[in-house]
């Protein structure tokens, strides 16, 4: 796949990036490299390659799943001007 000096113009529109008919052909030449780098990527084989979320081998750590108030809740409320029940108090915005 190539870019034309118009798909550049375009592209350069969408980004809303300035672009002075002096830079059209350079950046067209950057972008088929792009483009080309990329082809040379879908061409490697990686049928036999795990997926991975680091380059060095570890194991996520995980955590239970479960809603909690975080224990917390007395400390929360220390810093609310009023409270009620455990809630913090407003003022009425509605009448």
């Amino acid at each position: 796949m190539s870019v034309d000096a118009a798909t550049v113009r375009r592209i350069a529109q969408l980004a809303r990036i300035a672009v002075a008919e002096t830079e059209v052909p350079h950046l067209q030449g950057e972008l088929n490299a792009m483009l080309a780098f990329v082809e040379q990527l879908s061409e490697v084989n990686i049928d036999c390659v795990e997926p991975m979320t680091s380059v060095t081998p570890m194991e996520m750590k995980k955590r239970a799943d479960a809603v909690t108030d975080g224990n917390i809740v007395d400390d929360i409320l220390a810093n609310a001007p009023a409270t009620e029940n455990h809630f913090f108090l407003v003022p009425k915005v509605i009448e």
